[in-house]
């Protein structure tokens, strides 16, 4: 999402703070305005959503989301998150994998997160500084992704974030030396959306790298929410844009059954505000000998009621 998106997110909860004053609107006031790098907008805003009776999602999300912006100076010595086995460098010996983090104080918030590789025949160690190093729920999976029957290594963090953005990452040994061959900021650069209400209740989402085309039907929506934007006509009242969000789901999948993994990416599809989720997008990568290259993407609708 663009940072035009985003200002036009914060000035739509400003919009319904002022309608209704319900933290429910402070709590994604203040996610969007973190996302912008308004951090100390967004803490302001999450201290008026922590003055409510009720605070939404809850006091101690909010204190969460405060603590991502507002980080607690971490332990000395780093915890092991989680560890596997695998044989990374093709020697045939089983290789360790860890994820080392600090755990703050009072939340499952994991700071410093260093991906650490021991090799199983000359035990020395390698540590990985990630782009992103700090998030909850740090996990690892080894697979071969490339092809060369060799195990390969993918992270993935959780953001936080109220749109459920990822943090992942893919290392594979190639020459005698470990690269990053997938990022999930390369990724949301490279994979660019328009999303447009379109007359008689659709929306229609434009991927611009793979130039492709999809068109939604709102109807399942009900007649309240559609009634809110379109007249009895089915014309918009209004042009409306939606987004779609960045990476928020990465998925290792062997689709041929060849023992290499392709890679499954979801990514949500906002509407009018971040909670109208309208369905996901989701994107199938395959290495090319180069890259992650995409082999297929489809849409997914949400389906309603009978």
């Amino acid at each position: 999402m663009g940072m035009d998106e985003i200002r036009r997110e914060i000035d739509y909860y400003r919009i319904k703070i002022h309608e209704t004053n319900h933290p429910y609107f402070w709590y994604y006031l203040a996610d969007a305005q973190a996302r912008a790098g308004f951090t100390a907008q967004a803490l302001q805003s999450i201290d008026t959503a922590l003055s409510f009776t009720s605070p939404f999602p809850s006091r101690q999300g909010l204190l969460e989301l405060r603590t991502m912006l507002q980080p607690n100076p971490p332990q000395e010595t780093p915890t092991i998150v989680t560890a596997k086995r695998g044989d990374i460098d093709g020697d045939g010996v089983l290789d360790n994998v860890l994820l080392t983090a600090h755990k703050t104080a009072d939340s499952p918030f994991w700071q410093q997160i260093t991906l650490v590789i021991q090799n199983g025949r000359t035990h020395q160690d390698q540590q990985i500084t990630l782009p992103n190093n700090g998030g909850y729920n740090p996990t690892l999976f080894l697979g071969d992704f490339t092809g060369n029957k060799v195990d390969d290594i993918l992270v993935v963090i959780d953001s936080g974030g109220s749109s459920g953005s990822i943090y992942a990452y893919v290392f594979s040994q190639m020459n005698g030396q470990m690269r990053q061959i997938f990022d999930s900021e390369t990724f949301n650069v490279t994979y660019q959306y328009e999303v447009n209400y379109d007359n008689q209740y659709k929306a229609t989402v434009l991927s611009k790298n793979v130039k492709e085309q999809y068109v939604l039907d709102l109807t399942y929506k009900g007649k309240e929410y559609l009634g809110e934007i379109y007249t009895p006509k089915g014309e918009l009242k209004a042009p409306i844009e939606g987004w779609v969000n960045p990476l928020s789901g990465l998925y290792p999948i062997d689709f041929n059954r060849d023992g290499t993994n392709e890679l499954l990416a979801y990514q949500r599809i906002a509407g009018r505000y971040n909670a109208d989720g309208l369905g996901y997008v989701e994107t199938v990568l395959k290495w090319n000998g180069q890259r992650f290259a995409h082999d297929r993407q489809n849409v997914a609708i949400v389906g309603g009621q009978i």
